[in-house]
């Protein structure tokens, strides 16, 4: 009740009392007190204020401070992740490219490295070979712990991949203790790769997720260019032991980088804990088709990095694979930067999948009837645009299908056939490669294979046509 509305009802009061007929007798109204008027006053104040409200701040250690409290700290750390992503996607990506470094460390000076270490070239080129084995064993379970405790296994994945790295220092021209540190790094190597979309998930929103998974994938083949191109150079100017002190440096900046990183709270959840079955991963049609993509895909390129020296070499044209693999990878590079994004804004998934294992096909035809190294140029700059744009493609598509709560596992079986793929096919070729027609057939027929598979997928994420209508399989 305002004021204007006591005074009004006063007054209807009175003129009730006067009657029609105008004045009559005095009314006989006791007087009010000054207590009662006060009174009056006081409330007809406190009606027009509204709700009384607290006149100094909550006081700290109650209820009510401490849900303003915690609400303005959940938006400032959602804030800071927000500012922050790009950097925390840096920190990240540099982990991943020492995983790469590091697994490559003696593969370009496999021959430097079997005279020093006084082991053969086979045990020296062990030292990069025993990854792939690993990742297969440990794919899985490094995608279940992800998905249940994401903090703690990127940290052990940054922990391993740093102490592998210095592991490695403490004798290095010790076959021991480098084969030591790389099983270390190998173990932690799945715990970062499988993180990829997770990161993605956690620190970014979804328009931008495509864009974070390529940023992550291109930081991989950065790892190998970096490998390939400054191992010899290193080695040249100061021995394994520079090599390996320049590589441990970047993988402890690295790990303390994400270990730093880690402290900031995902800003978009990336997904719940959930339980560590796997069961509904062998009921999901679909990621078993992406799955038998990557084993084609990263079976062709880990063949073709392996053999194309000694395929060449039957041409006359071995000396120049080195650059021939450079050119693909950089390639790589470029088609990963820029082909899933655009293909993820035109909902093209598929038709990109199916062109790329079409090149596959065509490339190494190409290289088996024209010899000339401009053409085998050709042919592989084609082949690395889009075979390694394939990957950030695919864990795009598979974190859309299973959502962040389950990538971590979802990115681990995947890899885990893109590895599997890479030793089967290097040993199938190796079984052919007095032939060089033979070693490049099987390239061209695990394109044809690729091809086929691919029909299996929707052509469509969105519009009725998604992932999802090849069967999520059960909860598990």
């Amino acid at each position: 009740m305002t004021t204007s509305e006591t005074v009004a009802i006063s007054g209807n009061s009175l003129r009730a009392g006067h009657g029609a007929d105008g004045p009559g007798p005095a009314l006989a109204v006791p007087a009010p007190s000054t207590a009662s008027l006060r009174t009056t006053v006081t409330a007809a104040k406190l009606a027009h204020l509204g709700p009384a409200r607290p006149r100094w701040a909550p006081v700290p250690g109650t209820p009510q401070a401490a849900r303003q409290s915690g609400a303005a700290v959940a938006t400032r750390t959602v804030t800071l992740a927000r500012m922050n992503r790009w950097a925390i996607l840096a920190g990240y990506g540099l982990l991943a490219a020492s995983t790469q470094l590091l697994w490559l460390t003696y593969a370009p000076i496999t021959t430097q490295t079997h005279r020093v270490m006084g082991v053969s070239s086979g045990a020296a080129g062990d030292l990069a070979a025993i990854f792939p084995l690993m990742y297969v064993v440990l794919a899985l379970p490094s995608g279940r712990w992800l998905d249940a405790q994401f903090e703690r296994a990127l940290s052990a994945g940054a922990i391993l991949t740093a102490g592998g790295g210095l592991l490695r220092l403490a004798g290095p021209t010790s076959y021991g203790w480098a084969l030591a540190g790389q099983f270390v790094v190998a173990a932690g190597q799945p715990l970062v790769l499988n993180s990829i979309t997770k990161v993605a998930a956690r620190y970014f929103p979804a328009p931008e997720r495509t864009a974070a998974i390529s940023a992550g994938s291109v930081s991989l083949y950065l790892g190998i260019l970096a490998a390939v191109l400054s191992g010899g150079p290193l080695f040249d100017a100061g021995g394994l032991r520079l090599v390996l002190t320049v590589q441990a440096a970047v993988a402890v900046v690295a790990a303390a980088w994400v270990l730093l990183a880690l402290r900031t709270p995902a800003a978009f959840g990336g997904g719940a804990p959930v339980a560590v079955s796997l069961r509904w991963l062998w009921h999901d049609r679909f990621l078993w088709v992406l799955a038998g993509l990557l084993f084609v895909g990263m079976g062709v390129f880990n063949a073709v990095a392996t053999w194309l020296d000694t395929i060449l070499g039957h041409f006359g044209r071995g000396g120049a694979a080195g650059y021939l693999i450079a050119i693909m990878t950089v390639a790589g590079i470029l088609g990963a930067a820029v082909v899933p994004q655009v293909v993820a804004r035109r909902d093209r998934r598929r038709a990109m999948l199916q062109g790329t294992v079409g090149v596959t096909v065509v490339a190494f035809a190409v290289i088996a009837v024209a010899h000339p190294v401009g053409f085998a140029a050709v042919a592989l700059f084609a082949e690395g645009f889009v075979l390694l744009a394939a990957l950030p493609v695919v864990l795009d598509w598979s974190e859309l299908h299973t959502g962040p709560e389950r990538a971590g596992a979802a990115v681990g079986f995947l890899l885990l056939a893109g590895n599997l793929g890479g030793v089967v096919l290097v040993l199938i070729i190796q079984g052919v490669i007095g032939s060089p027609y033979l070693s490049l057939g099987v390239l061209s027929l695990a394109g044809l294979a690729g091809l086929a598979l691919s029909t299996r997928l929707p052509a469509r994420v969105s519009g009725g046509g998604g992932a999802d209508c090849m069967g999520a399989g059960g909860a598990g």
